[in-house]
């Protein structure tokens, strides 16, 4: 069963995920808005992250994976990705930060 974070372990997990780039667009999966939930899997005692893609079709799954390892060394055992494709990712789904950040590297957003 999934339950909440508690607040101190979201906040640790939300900064982690922020070092965690899109390789394609160079911001963090946070700010780009492809994380959609995280959560307490008491079942399997392990994160459970939400999240989508920028397209179904990226070929930078693995790299992304791998990246979120990295950046929960430390803060959490274990963690899995449940790979959300409803609903789609969008550009209305990045924050401010994101929208400042993409039009920092030349995006107009």
């Amino acid at each position: 069963m999934a339950v909440a974070l508690a607040p101190a372990l979201f906040d640790q997990v939300e900064e982690a995920l922020k070092d965690v780039m899109d390789p394609e667009l160079g911001v963090n999966i946070i700010d780009l808005g492809l994380v959609y939930d995280v959560a307490w899997d008491e079942d399997n005692d392990a994160l459970v992250i939400s999240m989508t893609l920028t397209s179904a079709a990226c070929p930078l799954t693995d790299m992304i994976e791998e990246q979120i390892s990295e950046s929960l060394d430390g803060v959490v055992e274990a963690f899995r990705i449940n790979w959300v494709w409803m609903p789609p990712w969008g550009p209305d789904k990045i924050n401010d930060d994101g929208r400042d950040a993409m039009r920092a590297l030349g995006f107009s957003i």
